[in-house]
C-alpha cells in the first residue's frame, strides 16, 4: 500500500449508498470508499433484503482515509453536510430504515469527536428540526454487490445519477473546493 500502513476506517450511513460513495471518493486522503451494509441483524444481507426494511441494516459507506492528509473531523464535515440528518429514514425520495443518518464510530475517539460535532451543529440550530443522526459502535459492514460499487462514476447519465448524484456532487465540489483530489 505504498508505505501507508496507518489508514484508518470510517463508517457512515447517510442515504443512498450510490450518492455518498461518488462524494466521499473525490475527497484528498480518502483512499478507497465501498458501499455496503451495516448496523442490522441479518448476516450477509444482500440488496434486496435490505430493500424490505427488515433486516435493520442501513446503507452504508465504510471509508478507507489517510489520517495524515484528512481527519475523521473534516470527515464528519462532510458527513453531515451532505445529506439532511433531521430527516427520520428518509433521505430526499429515499424513505425507510435503510437510509437513515448514521454514524458507526470504530473507537472512542471517533465517538468522542462524533458526539462533539452533533453538539456543536444542535447548538448552532442550523437546520429547523432536530438532528436524528445515530451515533452507534460499529459491528459489521458487508460489501454491496458488484454492480453498487463505483456505481456513479460507471453510470453518470443514468436517470438517477442525472437527477440526484451529479447535483450533490456539483454543490459538494463547489463546498469542498479545496480538500478534492487532483484528477
Amino acid at each position: 500500500m505504498d508505505g501507508k500502513t496507518d489508514l484508518k476506517l470510517a463508517t457512515f450511513g447517510n442515504g443512498c449508498f450510490w450518492c455518498s460513495e461518488a462524494i466521499f471518493q473525490r475527497l484528498k486522503g480518502v483512499e478507497k470508499v465501498m458501499p455496503g451494509y451495516s448496523g442490522g441483524h441479518v448476516d450477509n444481507p444482500t440488496y434486496e433484503q435490505v430493500c424490505t426494511s427488515t433486516t435493520g441494516h442501513a446503507e452504508s459507506i465504510q471509508i478507507t482515509y489517510d489520517p495524515a492528509q484528512i481527519t475523521y473531523d473534516e470527515l464528519l464535515e462532510v458527513f453531515w453536510k451532505t445529506h439532511d440528518p433531521t430527516t427520520k429514514n428518509r433521505q430526499g425520495n429515499d424513505i425507510g430504515p435503510q437510509y437513515r443518518s448514521v454514524i458507526f464510530y470504530h473507537d472512542a475517539e471517533q465517538k468522542r469527536l462524533a458526539e462533539s460535532y452533533k453538539a456543536k451543529l444542535d447548538a448552532e440550530k442550523i437546520w429547523d428540526r432536530p438532528i436524528v443522526t445515530e451515533i452507534v459502535p460499529f459491528t459489521k459492514f458487508w460489501p454491496a454487490e458488484d454492480y453498487h460499487r463505483n456505481y456513479y462514476n460507471n453510470n453518470p447519465s443514468k436517470g438517477y445519477c442525472n437527477l440526484v448524484i451529479t447535483p450533490k456532487v456539483e454543490k459538494f465540489k463547489k463546498i469542498f473546493k479545496d480538500r478534492l483530489k487532483t484528477p
